[in-house]
């Protein structure tokens, strides 16, 4: 079995529903000023974090990877999580007189949401080295987390001869033009939404070719429009799964991303990769939240077409 290692965020996410319209309440004249309260009577919280979702839905696969990330003193509520999904903790340290990271949402019944990020002990992310781990790593992801702690494990990957999927997603604004260039001279694969992409080019100066070069795939999501893979060899267009009833988007590019990564470990080929990453996405986008859902193995493999390994 394939050692997987995910170095990201562990969070809880706290999700408000306020049975009115933000505009209502909001005077645009007024901005300048913004004095609210919005009265909230569903609350929920929710276990999230990028690797925390990419670890739940590899699990969904029969799959037990590693994380490594830090988390605060209130973390014991996600432990249990983790513990009755059978994935391991090994690399999960809390850091003494912090909070785990949360993000508290309020939706309108517009959609329109209005988000406080706390990062808490994900700040900390560099306090935890890929040194310590003495597993034999076949991939790994650099997913959103401390600024100093993505730089790090990169380097320490790149030491260490392991090969990662680079996945900055919100994070792309906190690295300079020199620093997202390291990551892609020093990643085998990148992940990113059609707006990251944009982004990072911009950022970066480079043209799509450019990226495409430096890696040996490039993965473009493209929300309902499926997905673009740029191989060495091939443009590869990925459908998106048709889901009759989409539900919440949150957490959707991780399980996206949990797929990926079960085909790249699993030699399928990127079609198949894509399509499997694809059938992960479609499963969460019915449900709240990003770790909500549930699929046996087999009805993975039946939206995939085929038995997987």
């Amino acid at each position: 079995m394939s050692n997987i290692l995910i170095c990201g965020s562990m969070a809880y996410d706290s999700i408000m529903v306020f049975n009115d319209y933000f505009k209502n309440h909001i005077l645009p004249d007024q901005i300048h000023k913004l004095s609210v309260a919005f009265y909230v009577p569903e609350l929920k919280r929710n276990f999230g974090g990028t690797a925390g979702n990419i670890a739940y839905n590899l699990s969904l696969l029969n799959t037990s990877p590693l994380i490594m990330a830090t988390v605060g003193e209130d973390f014991q509520p996600y432990v249990e999580r983790l513990s009755k999904h059978e994935i391991n903790q090994d690399y999960i340290k809390i850091i003494p007189d912090t909070l785990t990271a949360q993000a508290y949402i309020t939706t309108d019944l517009d959609d329109n949401q209005i988000t406080a990020f706390h990062p808490g002990a994900m700040t900390q992310s560099h306090k935890n080295s890929i040194n310590s781990i003495t597993e034999n790593i076949d991939l790994a992801i650099i997913a959103p987390d401390g600024k100093d702690g993505m730089i790090q494990h990169a380097n320490e990957c790149v030491k260490k001869n392991i090969p990662f999927l680079f996945d900055p997603g919100q994070g792309i604004p906190m690295f300079d033009k020199d620093e997202l260039k390291l990551f892609i001279d020093q990643a085998r694969y990148i992940a990113l939404n059609d707006y990251e992409l944009q982004l990072i080019l911009d950022k970066t100066s480079f043209n799509l070719n450019d990226l495409t070069n430096s890696v040996d795939a490039l993965i473009v999501t493209k929300g309902s429009k499926g997905s673009v893979i740029y191989s060495k060899k091939d443009k590869i267009n990925i459908e998106a799964i048709p889901v009759e009833t989409p539900v919440d988007p949150t957490g959707c590019g991780d399980a996206f991303r949990a797929g990926l990564i079960y085909g790249i470990v699993n030699n399928l080929d990127w079609e198949k990769s894509g399509k499997l990453a694809s059938v992960m996405g479609a499963i969460k986008i019915k449900y709240q939240g990003g770790q909500n859902h549930s699929a046996k193995i087999s009805e993975i493999e039946k939206l995939f077409g085929s038995q997987l390994n």
